[in-house]
C-alpha cells in the first residue's frame, strides 16, 4: 500500500483511484462495508482501491477538548487498511487551508483536479467542506458535473444499534472489549513502540512490554487477556498474554500506559512495535498491601487469561 500525503505534487501513477472518504477511526464494520463498495467500484472502473483520510483527525484540529478520543493512531489505521487490500492511502494533512475549502472547492480541487479520482464512496451521514456544509446530495451533484462517480453507503446497524466509533468507545469505556470487537469486526488493538518503563515487572518475575497510550481513547483501566503481535524485529510473531492498562496505583500517581506480559516469552522487545488486542476484561486496577499480594493476583490473572485465550 502506498501512502500519499502531498496531493499538490502527486505522482501520475497515484491518480485515478476509486476511493472511500472518511476518518475511518477503528476501521469498524461500517467502514468495512464502505470499503467493500469501493472495491466493487474500483473493479468496475479498473482503478486502484483507495482511501482518503485526514491527519490529524479533524475533531482534534477543531476541538480544545483534552480528552483523547481516537481508537487508533495513524500507523495502526494504515496497518488495518493494508490488511483489507487498500492500494492507495491518501492521508491528507488537515490544516487551515484544507479546512477553509468550500464543498465545491474540495470536490473540484482535491477530488477532481489533484487526485483525479474516478469514483468516491462515502457514508450516508458524510459531510464535507468548510463548516461541514457539503452533503451527500451535493457530492453527487459535483460528481455528475466534474466527472467522478459517487456511491452513498447506508449506515450499518447491529442488534444494539448503529455502528459508530462513538458506540465502540462506549463499549471500551465500560470494559466490554468483546462488544467493541463485534462492531469493529476485529479485536480492538493498541499499537506502538515498546518503551522503557520502571522495570518493576522484571523484579516481580513479570517483565512487561510498556507502551504509551497518549492520544488514544483509554479503555477501562484494569487487567485484560490479550493477543499480541510483535510486528517487527527478531521476535516477530504472535503471542498470548495479559496486559494492565492504567495508572498503576500500587506505585503512586503515574501517566496511563499499557504494560503487557507475554506468556512463555524470553527476549528484549525495546524498540519493537507491538499490536495488543484486548480480548477480555479481567479486573479493575487494585492497590495491594504488599508485593506478595500483587504477585499472587498477577499469578491468578495470568492463569485466567490463559484459560480464556485457549478458546480464542
Amino acid at each position: 500500500m502506498r501512502i500519499i500525503r502531498d496531493t499538490e505534487f502527486i505522482d501520475p501513477t497515484d491518480r485515478g483511484a476509486a476511493a472511500a472518504i472518511g476518518n475511518f477511526d477503528g476501521v469498524h464494520i461500517g467502514h468495512q462495508a464502505v470499503i467493500d463498495l469501493t472495491r466493487q467500484a474500483a473493479e468496475t472502473a479498473d482503478a486502484p482501491l483507495g482511501i482518503m483520510t485526514f491527519e490529524p483527525h479533524p475533531r482534534s484540529y477543531f476541538s480544545n477538548d483534552p480528552n483523547p478520543f481516537r481508537l487508533m493512531n495513524a500507523e495502526a489505521k494504515a496497518n488495518r487498511l493494508a490488511k483489507l487490500g487498500v492500494e492507495k492511502l491518501y492521508e491528507l494533512p488537515f490544516n487551515a487551508g484544507l479546512a477553509a475549502l468550500s464543498p465545491r472547492d474540495f470536490a473540484q480541487t482535491i477530488i477532481a483536479d489533484q487526485l483525479g479520482l474516478k469514483h468516491v464512496v462515502v457514508g450516508a451521514d458524510f459531510c464535507f467542506g468548510q463548516g461541514r456544509a457539503g452533503t451527500v446530495a451535493d457530492l453527487q451533484n459535483f460528481g455528475h458535473e466534474m466527472g467522478f462517480g459517487v456511491t452513498i453507503a447506508p449506515i450499518v446497524s447491529t442488534d444494539t444499534g448503529n455502528v459508530s466509533s462513538t458506540a465502540i468507545r462506549t463499549a471500551l469505556t465500560d470494559g466490554n472489549p468483546r462488544d467493541a470487537a463485534a462492531m469493529l469486526g476485529h479485536w480492538h488493538r493498541i499499537e506502538g513502540e515498546v518503551i522503557r518503563g520502571d522495570q518493576r515487572g522484571r523484579d516481580l518475575g513479570y517483565p512487561t512490554a510498556n507502551m504509551s497510550i497518549a492520544g488514544l481513547h483509554p479503555p477501562k483501566f484494569g487487567v485484560y487477556a490479550v493477543k499480541v503481535d510483535v510486528l517487527d524485529g527478531p521476535h516477530k510473531g504472535a503471542y498470548d498474554g495479559a496486559a494492565s492498562i492504567g495508572v498503576r496505583p500500587m506505585f503512586g500517581e503515574n501517566i496511563p500506559n499499557c504494560e503487557t506480559f507475554l506468556f512463555d516469552f524470553k527476549g528484549d522487545l525495546y524498540g519493537a512495535t507491538l499490536s495488543v488486542a484486548l480480548v477480555d476484561y479481567l479486573r479493575p486496577e487494585l492497590k495491594f498491601d504488599g508485593l506478595d499480594g500483587l504477585i499472587a493476583q498477577m499469578d491468578a490473572d495470568c492463569d485466567k487469561a490463559r484459560g480464556i485465550l485457549a478458546d480464542v
